[in-house]
């Protein structure tokens, strides 16, 4: 089996989560095995490796738990990208639309520093909303979005492409 049929393998499919007629991609069996854990952060940072990225930012929530290893295999810091009202100091806004509705992402006002180059992390990209916003703040903040990394890219939803020209890397495409 190769590396990416070993995380697919570990990825679980729950039926009707959140709600009925979804099927969530359950990352949690991956996460326990150590091996596997460091194989996805592996190839998540992998095409990044040349890129000289100074800041991996992780978006809410499960950006955060492969955002700091991926960051530090790329010797570079790391930053989070969370829900309204979750962040303790000044922010930062970008709304998105949702399928009924807006949703918005938030970082602090000194989370991303111009001229930095922004690695862009989550585990999943579904619609794109969240990651095309969170890119968004990044370049309002003066950054440069040197790409975007995911685990999981639900490709049926169409997500990359609210991504413009950004360079998109998905692990695994569902």
């Amino acid at each position: 089996m190769n590396d990416t049929q070993r995380l697919r393998a570990a990825i679980r499919d729950v039926a009707d989560f959140p709600k009925p007629g979804v099927v969530f991609k359950d990352i949690t069996p991956l996460l326990q095995d150590p091996e596997l854990l460091q194989l996805s952060c592996d190839l998540l940072a992998e095409p990044f490796r040349d890129r000289q990225v100074s800041l991996v930012l992780g978006v809410e929530s499960r950006g955060f738990i492969f955002g700091p290893p991926v960051a530090l295999a790329l010797g570079a810091g790391f930053q989070i990208a969370r829900k309204p009202g979750k962040l303790p100091w000044d922010t930062i806004a970008e709304s998105y639309e949702l399928e009924y509705g807006k949703g918005q992402i938030e970082i602090h006002r000194d989370a991303v520093q111009p001229g930095q180059r922004v690695l862009l992390l989550d585990d999943v990209i579904a619609t794109g909303g969240t990651a095309a916003a969170a890119a968004r703040l990044a370049t309002r903040m003066g950054a440069e979005v040197v790409g975007c990394a995911f685990l999981i890219e639900l490709d049926f939803l169409g997500g990359r492409q609210k991504l413009g020209n950004l360079e998109v890397h998905s692990v695994l495409c569902y």
